[in-house]
């Protein structure tokens, strides 16, 4: 046996032991996610159990070295656990913007004491963070955002708004990007950390077409923000009015967060739990479901070629921009099926018999997907030009 393949054996050996049945069933509401933080608390004892496992094993970041709280997993053996949780259809332990894009951006980016502490913290599930990028005159020209840190000396004092903040109001620390020059457009931005209850931070949902949203504005009124928490632990990533580099590098790992949430999902469970309802699906309703598994099968195959490609560092450096694009609209078109296929059932509201009208709320939802992480115009401009080549994009 080789030493993969006896990896596989221990993994699978492990993941029956640890996870809960109640934790391989798919997820129904937002309680089934858990997202850590200081205020978190679990909707079970199964969920807690299994948090708990992977926490203690490395495995809410299993490729993140050990130092760090991660289990240290060569690419071969994360991708063997991904596959692994997958067969099983294990809930992740733990989601976090954290994971996806800061903790990514302090790997490549951070000193070592800024490592030490935020990602361990992060791994642990110990702080929730948000992202302050886009205001509401800064949208798909990101660096045109206004918001000014002014600076005094050991800290500075921030003023302005964020908007499109994804869980603002259920966050801890927000990574935040703040004009620290203003003469210079590129090189006049810092990315800060700081905590959200430190004082003149507040944070107002908003409401979406779907009755409900993660998303919020975020006000920031003289937000004292240090320079240093602490020996090698600067309060802001990379250097000093060159906080748009780090941005550029975390926007990639958002984009690749975006195109993994729903885009690779088959409809197999859509056609079942809707027969149980409607009877029987219309033939050309079959096929379209038929030739949905199919783009999403080689979507999944196209996600894990661009991992082993990241992984060895031959990646293109716009190809989350397509993995993006991609995915939007694969998860648009799942929730469209979904609402085909539930007929007028789909369309209600209120019942407790679809949960509150989940699968319309859910179909609005994604609607903006093709806003959220960069427009879908936006990511085809940049696939026209730095993948495709087009004259003129």
């Amino acid at each position: 046996m080789s030493d993969l393949e006896a990896f596989r054996e221990e993994t699978r050996q492990w993941l029956e032991a640890n996870c809960p049945p109640e934790m391989r069933q798919p997820v129904r509401d937002e309680e089934d996610v858990y997202w850590g933080g200081r205020n978190a608390s679990f909707k079970s004892d199964a969920q807690k159990a299994w948090f708990d496992a992977c926490v203690a094993k490395g495995y809410t970041v299993p490729a993140w070295p050990k130092e760090y709280g991660g289990a240290g997993l060569s690419a071969p053996e994360a991708k063997i656990l991904r596959q692994e949780m997958s067969r099983i259809s294990a809930r992740p332990p733990l989601s976090s913007f954290g994971i996806w894009m800061l903790g990514p951006a302090l790997l490549h980016f951070g000193t070592e004491g800024q490592k030490q502490r935020f990602l361990n913290e992060i791994a642990r599930g110990e702080i929730r963070w948000c992202q302050g990028y886009s205001e509401p005159g800064s949208g798909s020209d990101l660096v045109s955002m206004q918001t000014f840190g002014e600076d005094r000396g050991d800290h500075w004092v921030v003023n302005g708004q964020k908007i499109w903040t994804s869980y603002a109001d259920e966050a801890d620390w927000i990574f935040c990007l703040v004009r620290t020059d203003k003469e210079n457009k590129y090189q006049g931005i810092t990315f800060m950390l700081f905590d959200m209850a430190g004082g003149g931070v507040t944070t107002k949902p908003i409401l979406l077409i779907s009755g409900n949203s993660p998303f919020c504005e975020t006000f920031f009124d003289d937000v004292a923000v240090p320079k240093s928490y602490g020996d090698d632990c600067p309060g802001y990533v990379g250097e000093i009015n060159r906080g748009w580099d780090v941005a550029k590098y975390l926007l990639g790992h958002e984009r690749e967060m975006i195109s993994g949430a729903g885009g690779g999902d088959r409809t197999a469970a859509i056609g079942a739990a809707m027969l149980r309802h409607s009877g029987e699906l219309d033939p050309l309703l079959r096929a379209e479901l038929a030739m949905f598994d199919v783009d999403a099968l080689a979507y999944s195959a196209m996600g894990e070629k661009f991992l082993d490609e990241v992984k060895v560092g031959k990646a293109h450096p716009a190809q989350p921009n397509m993995m993006k694009y991609a995915g939007t609209e694969l998860n648009k078109r799942r929730h469209e099926l979904m609402m085909s296929a539930g007929g007028s059932r789909a369309l209600e509201w209120e019942s407790e018999e679809t949960g509150g009208g989940k699968p319309s709320r859910n179909w609005l939802r994604t609607k903006a997907n093709s806003i959220e992480g960069g427009t879908s115009e936006v990511m085809l401009n940049v696939i026209s030009k730095r993948i495709l080549d087009l004259p003129g994009a």
